[in-house]
């Protein structure tokens, strides 16, 4: 597997399975790019080059002390397409990873991309202000941030059943996958898992929805409880022009393994398209 050097020398490490046109997924917090295994899989077996990376501070990426701002990890992303020379690509992007396709569209542009993908997305801008009256209220982040620095392991363990909807109707997975998911998250700097709460939390990306003049798919579990649909999914879906809506109904956050087969089939959809 390459290693990208990003412009402050961190190494981020990049999975590059397949061959065709590129789609580049960018896994949410507080995983790695293993988290895209079921979607990796389907879309190199049908036909696309698959690009995943390890964003900086979390799986076998390195782990520098700073960089956790959505400028620096949209550039991170840009350093991807660029040293592999990827073109006509789609980038999708999962909760926090949202954010980043977002800011590296604004930032970069389009010139390099086809498509986009926003799944269970943290854009357009999570936080409740007086001009966001709808968002999350910011006690939920402080005590995040509270969570993670005082018992990071097991705010982990608390927080991943809600991740997948678990004892709800529309999500849920297996032991296994919770074991697994803790794992990936156990992966990553304390640091880095500290500092994208202020990231994913507070960046507003509204701003960012105004430059993209691509195709845009947008997916959001109606169940979602960690990002809720109203906030990011149907407002990003409205914020930019021609943008498509799939709602998942009663799907939770975690929809990228608990609907796993279903969010496969409409990217090779919407990839065709």
């Amino acid at each position: 597997m390459p290693i990208i050097r990003t412009a402050d020398k961190t190494e981020l490490f990049v999975k590059d399975w397949g061959e065709g046109r590129p789609v580049i997924l960018i896994h949410g917090w507080p995983l790695n790019a293993d988290s895209w295994e079921r979607q990796a899989l389907s879309l190199a077996d049908a036909g696309y080059r698959v690009v995943s990376y390890d964003r900086r501070g979390f799986g076998r990426s390195g782990q520098p002390f700073g960089g956790y701002d959505y400028d620096t990890m949209a550039d991170d992303l840009a350093s991807v397409i660029d040293g592999l020379d990827l073109r006509d690509a789609a980038l999708v992007g999962f909760s926090m990873g949202g954010g980043e396709v977002a800011r590296y569209v604004a930032r970069h542009g389009t010139a390099r991309l086809r498509q986009a993908v926003l799944i269970s997305s943290i854009a357009p801008f999570m936080l409740k202000t007086r001009d966001n009256p709808e968002g999350v209220a910011p006690e939920v982040f402080e005590q995040m941030e509270q969570g993670v620095t005082e018992d990071r392991p097991q705010f982990l363990r608390d927080f991943l059943p809600g991740f997948y909807g678990q004892d709800t109707e529309g999500g849920g997975v297996s032991a296994g996958v919770l074991d697994w998911t803790w794992g990936m998250a156990m992966m990553a700097s304390p640091r880095a898992t500290l500092s994208c709460i202020d990231a994913f939390g507070r960046t507003d990306l509204r701003p960012d929805m105004k430059a993209f003049d691509i195709p845009v798919l947008v997916v959001h579990g109606t169940g979602d409880s960690v990002v809720p649909i109203d906030v990011s999914g149907r407002r990003a879906a409205a914020s930019i022009e021609g943008a498509e809506l799939r709602e998942y109904d009663g799907a939770p956050h975690g929809l990228i393994a608990t609907h796993a087969d279903r969010l496969s089939r409409d990217l090779v959809d919407f990839l065709k398209g």
